[in-house]
C-alpha cells in the first residue's frame, strides 16, 4: 500500500505567524554594518511593520540598520515593540506608511481590514508577503475609498535577506511608489536599483511578477532536483556533492539555487535526515491557473507542481533535494525522515 502524508503541513500558510524566541538570535549576532546595507543613511523616516517573521524580522533588523526607524508588531510577544495594532498606528507619525508582511489569505485580509479602520487618509499600507494579485485589487479598492494608498511588493530572498538585501517588485500608483522608495532602497541589495527593484505596474502587478517568479523557481528547483537523483542512481557517479561543486563556477548551469543545493550537500551528504514530502505555498498553482487562462504553455512548471503533489505519497530522492533547497533559501520547514 503506498505510504499517505499527513495533511497537516498544510496548515503552514496559515499557522501562527510569529517568531518564535531565539530562532533568529545567531543570525542577528552575526549582523555587520555591511550586511544591512550601509550606502547611506535615510532621510529620517518612521514606518510599522506588522509580521515579525521569518523574513518580517529581518526585515526590521536591515531597515533599522539603514536608518530607518520601525516600529514592529507581531503577535509573539518577545519579539513585538508594541501590543496591538492600534498602538502601533498610533506610534508611527501621520502620514503614516504601514508594511504588512504575513501569510497570505485569511491572514493578510483580517490584518489589513482591522489597518483600514485604524489608518487615514494620506496613509500609504504596503502588502509584502505572498498574497494573489485578485486580492491586491480588492484591497486596494477598499483602501480607495478611504483615501489610503495601497501598494503590492513581491519580496524574493528569503531568510539571506539581512545579509544580501531583497529583490523586489512593487504594485501600485507612481507616487506611492517614490513615497516608499526610501524603505525600497534600505531593504534592496547594494548596486544599482534596476538590477533588483522594479515598479511592474498598477496594483496587483508586483505580487503577479512574484508569483511567476515562484513558478519559475518550481521548475528550477525541479530540473537540479531530477538531476541530482538520475546521479545519485548511478553507480559509476562516486563523488555526488563534489560533482555539483564544480558546476558552481563557468558552468552554463551556475545559479545561487546550485550554491544553495551544495550547502544542502555539505550539511547532510545523503539527505537522510529530510522526507520527501514537499509542501507547495500557492503561487505555484496560481501560476499554472494563469498559464491556462491566458493559453499559454508553462509544461515545466506544471510538473513541477505535480510533482509536489507525488512526493507526499511516493518516496523520492529528488523531492528530497526539493524539500533542502525549499529549506536552505526560504527557511521552509521540512519533515523528518520516516514521518
Amino acid at each position: 500500500m503506498p505510504r499517505t502524508k499527513s495533511t497537516a503541513n498544510a496548515a503552514t500558510n496559515t499557522a501562527t505567524w510569529s517568531c518564535r524566541s531565539g530562532c533568529r538570535a545567531n543570525r542577528l549576532k552575526k549582523q555587520n554594518p555591511s550586511a544591512a546595507n550601509p550606502r547611506k543613511r535615510a532621510n529620517f523616516m518612521h514606518i510599522g511593520l506588522v509580521g515579525l517573521g521569518k523574513m518580517g524580522f529581518n526585515m526590521r533588523a536591515r531597515l533599522r540598520a539603514a536608518g530607518i526607524d520601525v516600529t514592529g508588531y507581531d503577535r509573539n510577544p518577545d519579539v513585538t515593540d508594541v501590543p496591538n495594532l492600534a498602538e502601533l498606528v498610533k506610534a508611527v507619525p501621520s502620514p503614516r506608511l504601514i508594511w504588512v508582511m504575513v501569510p497570505s489569505g485569511e491572514i493578510t485580509n483580517s490584518v489589513i481590514t482591522e489597518l483600514s479602520v485604524l489608518l487615514e487618509p494620506g496613509d500609504l499600507l504596503v502588502d509584502g508577503g505572498n498574497s494573489r494579485f485578485t486580492e491586491d485589487q480588492k484591497h486596494g479598492e477598499m483602501l480607495a475609498a478611504k483615501n489610503i494608498g495601497f501598494m503590492d511588493v513581491g519580496v524574493s530572498g528569503g531568510v539571506w535577506g539581512l545579509e544580501n538585501g531583497y529583490g523586489l517588485m512593487a504594485g501600485g500608483a507612481k507616487e506611492d511608489v517614490d513615497r516608499a522608495l526610501p524603505v525600497l532602497d534600505a531593504l534592496r541589495p547594494e548596486g544599482d536599483r534596476a538590477d533588483s527593484f522594479v515598479h511592474v505596474g498598477g496594483v496587483g502587478a508586483g505580487h503577479y511578477a512574484k508569483m511567476v517568479h515562484n513558478g519559475i523557481e518550481y521548475g528550477l528547483m525541479q530540473a537540479y532536483a531530477e538531476g541530482y537523483e538520475l546521479l545519485a542512481k548511478k553507480e559509476i557517479i562516486e563523488d555526488l556533492p563534489g560533482t555539483f561543486r564544480a558546476w558552481q563556477k563557468g558552468t552554463v548551469v551556475r545559479s545561487w539555487l546550485l550554491d544553495l543545493m551544495v550547502k544542502a550537500l555539505d550539511e547532510d551528504p545523503g539527505l537522510e535526515s529530510i522526507d520527501d514530502y514537499v509542501e507547495d505555498s500557492g503561487e505555484g498553482r496560481w501560476t499554472v491557473e494563469e498559464a491556462i487562462a491566458n493559453a499559454v504553455p508553462a509544461p515545466a512548471i506544471t510538473a513541477a507542481l505535480f510533482a509536489r503533489f507525488s512526493s507526499r505519497e511516493d518516496n523520492s530522492p529528488a523531492m528530497k533535494m526539493v524539500s533542502a533547497l525549499r529549506h536552505q533559501f526560504g527557511g521552509h520547514a521540512t519533515k523528518p525522515a520516516g514521518s
